[in-house]
């Protein structure tokens, strides 16, 4: 028999399958669709947090304080080598610091009445390269400028610069702990529902192995089924999702519209995770027709 031929056939027999014994069918669907849905509102979730600690990550700044008797060419030098290096530097001098102090303040700022135009000290606002956004990174630009004989002091944020990574950190390694229960659950599911759908159709698996049929070509249909399953779950997931997306998203957008992130608030969904979702159901349905069929043929 030649490759379309079986392939014919094996298509043909898990579309009789799934019509002959929809229950089971509808119920492992169902399971693969309430996962999915479950594992992309979790994506979802995940990347919205992700995307914003990359925006909060893109607005980590250092603050350089100068010492007052710095020179102003030892301080354009300084500047200099830090923009040689990546690095955006403003320089605020004592009396824009006075303003910005005064502008913060708001109606408590009467209390500065009177100050010295130059009581506060002169600093330079560094804007992060990427390279740069890291603690042990941090912690190095901040001795080394530390060393520097007109800066008095550097402040770069390290525990909010800790907090971000230890948070990014947990956040990629639940994810992936989520991905396995969830797949571990759902194949686990899926495959002994599936079981229920095989052993109804015994007396053609016994008698394709008596006219001589392989393991494989058993197999085949039920493998086939466990995709068509798969993905018919995940387009389940997927309406359900933009029912959700069109929900929550206006909020979301509201809801970090406050921080001005570069760019906007991230996305809750992007265009790359639809053909993700399609992946990980036939991938569940594949795996769980697979384990389902695997053990009717070793009874």
């Amino acid at each position: 028999m030649g490759a379309v031929a079986k392939s014919d056939v094996f298509w043909r027999s898990a579309l009789q399958g799934i019509r002959h014994q929809p229950f089971p069918h509808a119920v492992a669907v169902l399971i693969l669709a309430i996962s999915l849905f479950a594992l992309g509102l979790g994506r979802a979730a995940g990347g919205l947090l992700q995307g914003l600690l990359r925006g909060l990550d893109a607005e980590v700044q250092v603050t350089v304080w100068l010492r007052a008797e710095a020179r102003p060419a030892d301080i354009e030098r300084l500047s200099a080598s830090l923009r040689a290096r990546g690095f955006e530097v403003s320089l605020v001098t004592p009396r824009a610091a006075l303003e910005r102090l005064v502008h913060d303040l708001g109606p408590s700022a009467e209390s500065l009445r009177g100050m010295s135009a130059d009581a506060l000290p002169a600093s330079l606002e560094l804007r992060v390269p990427a390279p740069w956004r890291t603690t042990e990174a941090l912690r190095r630009l901040g001795a080394e400028l530390g060393a520097e004989p007109e800066v008095s002091a550097v402040d770069f944020g390290e525990a909010a610069v800790e907090r971000l990574g230890a948070l990014a950190r947990l956040l990629r390694w639940g994810g992936l702990f989520a991905f396995a229960v969830v797949l571990g659950a759902t194949v686990a599911v899926v495959g002994a529902t599936l079981q229920l759908a095989i052993y109804a159709r015994r007396e053609e698996v016994e008698i394709q192995k008596l006219v001589g049929a392989t393991d494989r070509f058993v197999r085949a249909p039920f493998l086939i089924e466990g995709l068509l399953q798969g993905l018919a779950g995940a387009v389940l997931a997927l309406v359900g999702l933009a029912v959700v997306r069109q929900w929550i998203e206006p909020q979301v957008e509201g809801l970090f519209g406050f921080l001005r992130l570069p760019g906007g608030a991230p996305p809750l969904w992007a265009g790359a995770r639809t053909l993700e979702l399609l992946g990980a159901g036939a991938l569940l349905g594949l795996l769980g027709s697979f384990l389902a069929v695997t053990r009717a043929l070793r009874a």
